[in-house]
């Protein structure tokens, strides 16, 4: 007897959800072999580390002053240097609230950002091809690429699920307008807005083209309701945007100069890293941001796709938007290197708080990625015997392409136990962490970060992708320590403790030692082997 429909749907859900699952552990091994145990070797996966834990700490605590972290002291509203991850967060929260530390809640972050995207995609394209085995491949591509597996020590950078929704749920608006999927799309620009502010970038090139098409095609009702669900969504994340607009309005934006050096190029489009690719495309590669090649199986699936459906009325409008979205990432990836960019730059303000050009690129790998379900289907529906085999092929081939494992990754062992003594020292405390790195190494500051998950001082230090003035002000003075000026400059300051990390200084630890038991400014608080603790003595 055959099984009801919706039966059929949820049995189909959950074994693209199961393959999917399959397929993050696969691409970010051997992270899941022990995530409480295992980090990135990367700087940036301690910032999403620290961030992720912040917002859930903050929200429980003190949720009116969620954007004034901890670090940077005494900056206010340094959240917004970078994005507000408040999705990311809300999902590592479980993680948090049972103990674990914040490097494991990073890391199942990463592998649920993951799946959770290729499952969304998997939807949109189940539902606009009709064929959930297509769906499969789409899913596969817009989650297990070369560029976002570049970027994995980046907790947000897999929380793309928001994208392919918005493609979807917009185009029910153009085709068929409705109160529901009004309210859905300002709920998923809202979501993406408190997810990363690159994202709601992206997001605003799908709307912005979902009206244009809407528009083209004379469904101006539809147009118009997706241009007001927008408009909605962002009022409703205002309470995470108006930070951004404020810090953007005192006057901290990114030159073009900047922007330029985190462009992508057109080269990066022939550029991977996994095994299969690495060696014909060194040619074409320069940096971890400029990789977008989608792979062999995947162009090849999209051109298919793109022949197979152009001649069906709505599939062809559905292709046409792809492929206007897919054009604007890649125009707006080369950054100020095209003169549309540098327009949009002097007109566009929320563009200029954008530091990461290349991410616009995302948009033609979703592009590619849900063309590719089409090409699948015509596989499909020409051989349907093989519909299974063409299936697994065709998933095979986009993984082996994609693959570049295993991940990089280290030992995890935790916070140092003299944290604790930081976390029950008596208010007020403004932690000083040396070495005090100048801004071109403050990825190094990435380990003070993490430990502060366990106290929540204040810190003087931080690692962002902006450097506010007061740290490069006291980077000229405090990375200098134990040099007597340097501690005189600490004591002048409204430090109130320093943390020495002795295992930095290299070859001058045994003169660094020495040092401290003459300056009478510090009093040795505490010390756990390389780890020294003293309170400041104002002078």
């Amino acid at each position: 007897m055959a099984l009801p429909v919706a039966v059929q749907s949820t049995r189909r859900a959950l074994v693209a959800l199961a393959i999917f699952a399959g397929l993050a552990v696969l691409h970010t091994w051997p992270l899941a072999s022990a995530p409480w145990r295992l980090a990135f070797d990367n700087a940036d996966a301690g910032h999403s580390a620290w961030t992720l834990a912040w917002i859930d700490h903050a929200l429980v605590r003190d949720p009116g002053h969620v954007f004034d972290t901890n670090t940077f002291w005494p900056e206010r509203q340094t959240l917004t240097y970078a994005d507000p991850m408040f999705v990311p967060a809300l999902a590592a929260a479980p993680v948090r609230a049972l103990g674990g530390s914040a490097v494991f809640a990073a890391n199942v972050d990463v592998l649920v950002g993951l799946t959770l995207t290729a499952w969304c995609t998997w939807f949109v394209a189940a539902r606009w091809t009709g064929s959930a085995s297509a769906g499969l491949v789409a899913g596969a591509l817009a989650a297990f690429n070369p560029h976002t597996l570049t970027r994995l020590p980046q907790a947000v950078a897999p929380y793309l699920w928001t994208l392919p929704l918005l493609l979807f749920v917009g185009d029910r608006l153009v085709d068929r307008p409705s109160r529901r999927d009004a309210i859905a799309m300002a709920l998923l620009v809202a979501l993406t807005a408190a997810t990363s502010i690159y994202w709601l970038a992206l997001a605003g090139i799908i709307v912005g083209t979902t009206m244009v098409v809407g528009a083209v095609t004379k469904r101006w009702a539809g147009a118009t309701r997706v241009a007001i669900a927008s408009i909605a969504g962002i009022v409703i994340a205002a309470p995470v945007l108006w930070p951004y607009a404020r810090v953007a309005a005192a006057g901290t934006t990114r030159p073009l100069e900047t922007v330029m050096q985190f462009s992508a190029t057109p080269a990066g489009y022939l550029a991977s890293l996994s095994h299969l690719h690495r060696g014909w495309s060194a040619a074409f590669f320069r940096d971890d941001l400029d990789v977008f090649f989608a792979g062999a199986t995947a162009i090849v699936l999209a051109i298919a796709g793109f022949a197979a459906g152009r001649r069906l009325p709505r599939t062809s409008r559905r292709l046409g938007l792809l492929v206007v979205i897919a054009a604007a990432g890649v125009l707006l990836s080369f950054g100020p290197a095209t003169s549309v960019y540098r327009w949009l730059y002097d007109w566009l303000p929320p563009l200029r708080g954008l530091r990461v050009a290349a991410r616009f690129g995302y948009l033609y790998l979703l592009a590619v990625a849900m063309a590719a379900a089409y090409g699948a289907l015509w596989l499909v529906s020409r051989w349907p015997r093989r519909a299974t085999a063409i299936v697994c092929a065709a998933l095979a081939l986009v993984t082996i392409e994609a693959w570049h494992g295993p991940v990089a990754m280290h030992a995890y062992t935790g916070v140092p136990p003299i944290y604790d003594i930081v976390r029950d020292l008596p208010a007020p405390v403004r932690l000083v962490e040396v070495p005090f790195y100048p801004p071109d190494a403050m990825h190094e500051n990435a380990e003070y970060i993490v430990n502060s998950t366990v106290h929540w001082r204040s810190l003087m230090n931080g690692y962002s992708g902006f450097t506010p003035d007061s740290y490069r002000e006291r980077t000229g003075s405090f990375w200098f320590f134990p040099e007597p000026w340097a501690v005189d400059a600490i004591r002048a300051s409204d430090a109130t403790h320093v943390m020495v990390h002795l295992e930095r200084f290299g070859n001058e630890t045994a003169d660094v030692k020495r040092t401290l038991m003459t300056i009478p400014g510090l009093e040795l608080i505490a010390s756990d082997g390389d780890h020294r603790l003293y309170r400041v003595r104002r002078p």
